[in-house]
């Protein structure tokens, strides 16, 4: 429960920075954009390969780069959103589905008149209940999602069941999986990738980067180090 917890407030936290993120300049230099050409600069030493690489890197904010100058919005940012606020609320819906209650039903005729008009009150605020998830109207935005679930996961108050420990470790796995999505679209958490190619020397080549940092690389057999100006060590 911590964790699905701490995962679905990183994502409400962060919302707003993806949003401003949307129209500032690509990070070259972090481990997933960066990353394309270091990775072309060991995988092939062809320079044409390279060249290349260094152009679809430069892609988003490069003045001669087809399109509109300077591009309005970062396309890998956007992509990031969308998929988040789509599974989020993909699972609020399937929680929404399982555990929220029905609204209480109006006293039939036969009840005296003023026990159905005071029912009929507390229909009306059942029904309008803020706590409630909608599936008509608008379609809330990611974050309300994230925080609507936080809710459930933590069982606060409201028109709900509790929620099964299959439903808690489905909320985890989608809130940790989105979390992720995002923090790493804003290069803000640590990396590490194993490439499939084997150094010459038969060491396997590890990537480590993110969190703004420059992506290197390391040969885990004869200890060669990489970076994006070339070989370090």
């Amino acid at each position: 429960m911590t964790t699905a917890a701490t995962h679905l407030r990183s994502i409400a936290l962060h919302w707003t920075d993806l949003t401003n993120a949307l129209g500032q300049p690509a990070i070259h230099h972090g481990f997933g954009i960066g990353l394309r050409g270091h990775l072309a600069t060991l995988e092939d030493p062809d320079t044409t390969t390279l060249a290349q690489a260094r152009i679809d890197e430069r892609a988003d904010t490069a003045p001669d780069a087809p399109g509109e100058r300077p591009v309005p919005v970062r396309l890998t940012i956007l992509d990031t959103m969308r998929q988040a606020e789509a599974v989020l609320l993909d699972c609020a819906d399937q929680i929404a589905s399982s555990v929220q209650r029905p609204v209480m039903n109006p006293l039939p005729d036969s009840y005296p008149p003023a026990d159905r008009r005071r029912r009929g009150l507390l229909v009306l605020q059942d029904r309008n209940d803020p706590r409630r998830w909608s599936w008509t109207g608008g379609r809330p935005a990611a974050p309300y999602a994230a925080l609507w679930l936080l809710a459930r996961v933590q069982g606060l108050p409201g028109p709900f069941r509790a929620l099964t420990v299959l439903q808690i470790d489905h909320v985890t796995t989608v809130a940790r999986d989105t979390a992720g999505r995002i923090e790493r679209a804003l290069d803000i958490a640590a990396q590490r990738k194993t490439l499939e190619q084997r150094h010459e020397c038969g060491g396997a080549i590890d990537i480590h980067g993110g969190e703004g940092r420059p992506p290197v690389a390391h040969c885990t057999g004869c200890g060669r180090i990489w970076t994006e100006q070339g070989v370090a060590a």
